[in-house]
């Protein structure tokens, strides 16, 4: 028998073996984020070196009432990821519409759920692909009425590949390795945890947990010890514009920019408003600017050329990431092909509105300079030296059903808004599977200051002799960047960061309707003074010995606050959109109590297994607050004080001709042509009450059916309350009577 001595010296010797084991262990648990797949690494065999592909595919809304979104679904994407091989396929959000037939109201439907994990299989059956290559997450849609996650209403949790494949975290990732290189992705789900029915549920609702998972996934090789260059991908639901800030103010934007990805893939968007959503972020210099509520173009900054030619003397590289907001399949049956071509990334994007695709071409060098370019670039494209053979050749990944005869490269020089074609070399299959074609080039005869003077275009004919064309897009082989700005309908949804524009707007408005209300009611105050009207009276003498002339401020601005009752109630609905709530409705989809609205969200007081805040939805009720405020409360209390005005001048007018003692038949028809205007300007102003008051009425029919409110009982005020001003400003006006024409 060992003495006790001898076992306290193996106890350290058994610890030292038995510990290294036990680090891994927790630092595996660690890794994986609690049931996420933090870790994954795959080798990409059999492909061409240093490069690698994935399929992305958004909002797919596969709804009870569109059975043909399932039906393209299965019948176009199985053949086209069976043609492409992807390496993954990322499906970011909205896999279930949860929508009723009106668009009105939102609730899960199990039977869209079950419907979605049919085609998903049947998709990845039919394509060939290993189900461990498909990543799917949560959507908007897919929360829409969801009052815990795990509960009874979730389907997600049931359906979905990533639940199936028991991929629990909120972040997932895996990385690709290819010739040397690592290629890291990382998903993430930032839709909030008590999902709200539509529409207040338009947000992503990152919390600090979730950012510092996120942040602990990117970094995962970054204390590697190994030469391997890393590309960073994260992929998402959610734009950076509809991305709320965590409770402590940090932004998804931060933790990306930290890491400089190359790309963040995301959706929400659809095609509705517009094809260019992309958008480039870099780091802000300045804690103060415009640049944290809206950016006015694609680019943030637009890169120079290297001026200094010494390439030992680089500099820190920029801190930035491309955001790449891609079309949806409920519309517009899109899917994209993202493609990392030695740390390169670009992508095409395809729709599937007119049948299956043939043959698809993905130019992967040059990059895009609209949508691509990076700020670091120009110095890559000048120092090339470490990457000659990259630079100087032409390269694309075409996939085709048939066997190809050849691939051309073409390069078109842009002059005079017409393109004419300046290089037109066969490429090379330089894979033994056929994806990858090249082709040299002297990459320096298209060096130019013009970012877009340049167009590279690919052209594929199959054995038939049919003919396939990518799109042709500009380059620069300078690395610049093109300049490329949105229409005002991608600017508002891509350009404005609303979850800061909010409160900005809000109470601007607010401050707005206030002063409208408030300064007529203290000039009425202060010209009340007998002191103030004495000074006035010879001004007034003065005027009237001329002709007609405009009404006296202190007649024109204290009409309003004349009509008391009128006065009294826009004031008192002010001060009930701001201390009070605006209406209570189901906000969930179980028997809960109601909720309560008010602009700063919804209030929880009654929400079981809720936190300890007491408002969720910000600033998702921006869709509620933002319209009613905007369209509905402001423009009335405009013609409410527009029928003041009119009704001061009308008054006035006749006080002025009661005044003047000639009666001279000229004056008496001038006399009858402003009464015949102030007859108008009343009508005027009575129809464009109608606008307002059926906007409203559509407001408030959707939020009915949407939380199911009782006008009577549950929004008597909202409802009613505007409108009844509107009426009564009318009806005050028209106790002036008929005018006498």
């Amino acid at each position: 028998m060992a003495s006790p001595q001898r076992r306290r010296r193996r106890r350290p010797a058994a610890l030292l073996l038995v510990l290294p084991l036990l680090l891994s262990i927790c630092g595996a648990v660690l890794a994986r984020g609690g049931g996420g797949d933090l870790r994954r690494v795959v080798e990409v065999r059999g492909e061409p070196g240093s490069v690698v592909w994935a399929v992305q595919l958004s909002d797919l809304h596969l709804s009870a009432f569109h059975p043909e979104r399932a039906a393209d679904f299965r019948r176009h994407v199985g053949d086209a990821l069976a043609l492409v091989n992807p390496a993954l396929v990322l499906i970011t959000g909205d896999l279930t519409d949860a929508k009723s037939k009106d668009l009105l109201s939102s609730e899960q439907e199990e039977f869209e759920w079950i419907e979605y994990q049919r085609v998903i299989d049947d998709v990845a059956n039919r394509s060939g692909l290993n189900k461990e290559r498909f990543y799917d997450l949560r959507g908007n849609h897919d929360s829409y009425g969801v009052p815990e996650v795990g509960g009874m209403f979730d389907f997600y949790k049931k359906h979905s590949i990533n639940a199936r494949l028991g991929r629990k975290g909120a972040v997932q990732s895996i990385t690709l390795q290819n010739g040397g290189r690592k290629h890291l992705f990382v998903g993430f789900d930032s839709v909030m945890d008590i999902g709200l029915r539509s529409p207040t549920n338009i947000f992503g609702q990152p919390t600090d947990q979730l950012l510092f998972d996120l942040d602990a996934a990117l970094s995962q090789w970054d204390n590697q010890s190994t030469s391997s260059p890393v590309t960073k991908i994260a992929f998402g639901h959610f734009p950076i514009s509809f991305s709320a800030l965590t409770t402590s103010g940090r932004s998804i934007r931060d933790v990306f920019l930290k890491h400089s990805l190359s790309a963040y893939l995301c959706g929400h968007l659809h095609t509705n408003f517009g094809r260019n959503l992309k958008r480039h972020h870099t780091s802000e210099k300045h804690r103060f600017s415009s640049k944290q509520y809206f950016q006015f173009d694609i680019r943030e900054g637009m890169s120079t050329a290297v001026i200094n030619d010494n390439c030992s003397a680089r500099t820190e590289s920029a801190t930035e990431f491309w955001e790449w907001e891609m079309g949806d399949w409920r519309s517009a049956r899109s899917m994209r092909i993202l493609a990392i071509d030695s740390g390169h990334v670009s992508y095409a994007d395809m729709d599937f509105i007119f049948g299956s695709r043939d043959v698809i071409i993905v130019p992967t060098f040059p990059l895009d300079s609209r949508f691509m370019q990076r700020s670091s670039d120009p110095f890559d494209f000048i120092c090339q030296a470490t990457s000659a053979a990259h630079i100087g050749t032409v390269r694309a990944l075409v996939f085709s059903r048939y066997k190809i005869e050849y691939v051309t490269a073409k390069v078109y020089e842009l002059h005079s808004g017409s393109f004419h074609l300046v290089l037109e070399q066969e490429m090379e299959n330089t894979s033994g599977k056929g994806a990858m074609y090249t082709v040299a080039w002297n990459w320096r005869d298209f060096s130019d200051e013009s970012p877009d003077r340049y167009w590279l275009q690919i052209e594929a004919v199959d054995m038939s002799g049919e003919v396939y064309l990518s799109e042709r897009r500009p380059f620069s082989v300078n690395g610049l960047t093109a300049k490329f700005s949105w229409t005002w309908k991608e600017f508002t949804v891509m350009g404005c960061q609303w979850n800061q524009l909010y409160f900005p707007i809000m109470w601007t408005t607010l401050a707005f309707l206030f002063s409208l209300v408030l300064v007529p009611r203290t000039s009425l105050t202060f010209y009340e003074n007998q002191f103030m009207l004495k000074l006035l009276k010879p001004k007034m003498t003065r005027r009237s010995s001329g002709g007609f002339s405009a009404v006296n401020f202190e007649f024109f601005g204290v009409e309003l606050s004349k009509m008391y009752i009128i006065w009294s109630g826009m004031l008192l609905y002010l001060l009930y959109l701001v201390f009070f709530p605006w209406f209570t409705g189901y906000a969930v989809m179980e028997d809960h109590n109601k909720m309560y609205l008010h602009y700063k969200g919804w209030s929880t007081k009654y929400l079981a297994n809720t936190s300890s805040m007491p408002y969720i939805g910000l600033p998702d009720v921006m869709v509620i607050v933002l319209p009613h405020l905007l369209f509905v409360v402001l423009p009335a209390f405009l013609i409410i004080a527009a029928i003041a005005a009119e009704r001061a001048l009308y008054l006035g007018h006749n006080i002025y001709q009661r005044a003047k003692k000639d009666g001279d038949h000229y004056k008496e028809t001038c006399y009858t042509e402003y009464l015949c205007i102030f007859y108008w300007i009343r009508k005027i102003l009575i129809l464009l009450c109608l606008p307002i008051v059926w906007k409203h009425w559509k407001h408030c029919r959707s939020i009915m059916r949407a939380y199911e409110v009782n006008p009577f009982i549950d929004a008597p005020i909202y409802c009613f309350g505007v409108p009844a001003l509107l009426w009564l400003a009318i009806y005050r006006s028209s106790s002036l009577g008929v005018y006498h024409i």
